[in-house]
């Protein structure tokens, strides 16, 4: 089943970044006294000049979607290792590392996917070129991929409710 989906704007990305950082304070400062234990470095980090230079080279490297490149536009990478099972959506330059070493993943019957993030459980998230974000069955990068979100912009909000959920 297609569904439209509007392609994912900035602005948006950069008030996501905001709301999750500001979260992530509150959520974290009584987590040593919560769980025993203290929390991991928990943050969303900004896009800098080196990561949209990443950016530029994993765009001459990949059929990378445009939601994608609007993300890593705003975003160099997100590290929750204490958000439900952790969330990590990984640099540009990662990216393109594994890229590099692994290759598109086959999603269902849409084109190659790209991996660009993945949970605590080693489960992948990749999206495919018509923006759905796919997560992987098991920790490989070679097994089934069932469908995640309709769109880096759903699989983000998924992401902010978790935190949300958390706080």
């Amino acid at each position: 089943m297609n569904v439209a989906v509007e392609r994912l704007d900035s602005e948006w990305v950069d008030s996501w970044c905001k709301q999750v950082s500001a979260a992530l304070g509150p959520l974290m400062s009584p987590f040593l006294e919560t769980h025993g234990f203290p929390p991991g470095e928990n943050v969303v980090a900004l896009a800098t000049d080196e990561s949209h230079e990443a950016t530029d080279d994993l765009v001459d490297l990949t059929p990378i979607p445009s939601d994608l490149t609007t993300l890593y536009w705003v975003l160099s990478e997100v590290s929750l290792p204490d958000i439900a099972n952790g969330y990590f959506v990984h640099s540009p330059a990662t990216v393109a590392e594994h890229f590099r070493g692994y290759g598109p993943v086959q999603v269902d019957d849409e084109s190659p996917g790209i991996v660009f993030a993945s949970d605590g459980g080693g489960h992948l998230f990749a999206v495919a070129t018509s923006g759905r974000v796919w997560r992987s069955t098991t920790a490989s990068w070679f097994d089934d991929f069932e469908g995640a979100a309709v769109s880096i912009q759903k699989f983000l909000e998924q992401i902010g409710q978790r935190v949300t959920d958390q706080s």
